[in-house]
Order: structure tokens, then C-alpha cells, then sequence
């Protein structure tokens, strides 16, 4: 039997025609992760994007995020 990731936290943002989700969830190991999927509708299906930042990559990720948005700030 596969063990589940549990669940800690989720947010849902609709954005015209794509809804992205942001979950954070900690893994059977006991390891945390941050899933970023985005959907969207493509005729009668939903086409589905994921990306997975995992724990050790965090600070990393969220540097890299903090400069974006500084740079999106100045333009």
C-alpha cells in the first residue's frame, strides 16, 4: 500500500482561464514539499502543470522568487 502525502496547507487562485494551486505537504518520510500546479481548460479537458519544490531547495527557491519580484516591482 502506498503511503499519502499529508496535506498542511493549500491555496487556490483563479486567474481567468487558469487556476493555479499551491500545496504544502509533507511527505511519508517525513519531508515537506511545495507543489505548484497550474490547470487549464483546453477545449472540453483540463490540461494539468506541476512543479515540485522540495525542502532542501526552499531558501533557494523563495530568493530566487524574492528578486523576481523585486524586478517585476521595477518595471
Amino acid at each position: 500500500m502506498e503511503k499519502q502525502d499529508k496535506d498542511l496547507y493549500g491555496e487556490k487562485v483563479p486567474a481567468g482561464k487558469r487556476t493555479y494551486f499551491l500545496d504544502f505537504k509533507e511527505k511519508h518520510n517525513g519531508d515537506h514539499v511545495i507543489k505548484i500546479t497550474e490547470s487549464r481548460k483546453n477545449g472540453e479537458e483540463f490540461i494539468r502543470s506541476t512543479v515540485m519544490i522540495f525542502q532542501e531547495d526552499f531558501d533557494k527557491f523563495f530568493e530566487a522568487l524574492d528578486k523576481v519580484r523585486a524586478q517585476i516591482g521595477q518595471h
